[in-house]
């Protein structure tokens, strides 16, 4: 990393932490990773999540407070998506860093085992 770049880092670095901060709760990380698709409302958020209401709305409230997402109110029903690119970006690479198994095709490259002859 060259220099100009990590000063650039070192000016956003708190902001930056803060935000892995908030996404290191599991609740959290999983309702960002469904929100990476698009707008999604609480209800299905909560089916897809597992994450039951409670925790779900102090979790979203955590998230809308820190700029993380946005909201839209449609009659009784409140929908929410990520607010910035770059956290669907950020959300991107974690699921491919960490993911992979479950995404075969981000997985091209055979894995160091295999490459040893080594099964799996």
């Amino acid at each position: 990393m060259d220099s100009l770049n990590l000063e650039q880092l070192r000016e956003r670095a708190g902001e930056v932490s803060g935000l892995l901060k908030l996404l290191s709760h599991p609740n959290r990380l999983l309702v960002a990773c469904e929100m990476m698709e698009g707008e999604r409302s609480v209800s299905q958020i909560e089916a897809s999540t597992g994450v039951k209401q409670p925790n779900l709305s102090r979790d979203l409230a955590r998230m809308r407070d820190a700029g993380l997402v946005t909201t839209r109110r449609e009659a009784k029903q409140v929908f929410y998506r990520l607010a910035d690119h770059r956290i669907e970006a950020l959300m991107r690479a974690m699921c491919a860093a960490f993911a992979s198994d479950l995404k075969p095709q981000l997985n091209s490259s055979p894995s160091p085992a295999n490459d040893q002859g080594v099964t799996q």
